[in-house]
């Protein structure tokens, strides 16, 4: 995993969406799920190039199901961008590194 994407847990996951200056992209996935592990090296190369403008988190849905359910995530990867702690938009199944960078840039 990019060291600027942060593991989450469900314990943190609320303080982590009120400490982030930038809105934060949550990525939601499981070990399992062959199109999140697809999606994980675009995460990685898009979270260093696009740090300055936003952060990265993941939460793993098998091992925190608090979160998950909160946001009503229902298929996996989903991405939910936040902004000062709010939902701002979500992004669903795997995409291509353009496709995703082009949809992240419409929610900033």
């Amino acid at each position: 995993m990019s060291e600027t994407i942060k593991e989450l847990t469900d314990d943190v996951f609320d303080q982590a969406l009120s400490d982030s200056n930038l809105p934060l992209l949550v990525d939601f996935w499981a070990p399992w799920c062959g199109p999140c592990r697809a999606l994980a090296p675009i995460l990685g190369e898009l979270s260093e190039e696009m740090s300055s403008v936003l952060a990265f988190a993941k939460i793993n849905v098998d091992d925190n199901q608090e979160a998950p359910s909160k946001y009503n995530v229902r298929t996996i990867p989903c991405l939910i961008m936040f902004k000062n702690g709010q939902e701002i938009g979500r992004v669903v199944g795997h995409k291509g590194k353009q496709t995703l960078s082009a949809e992240l840039e419409k929610l900033l």
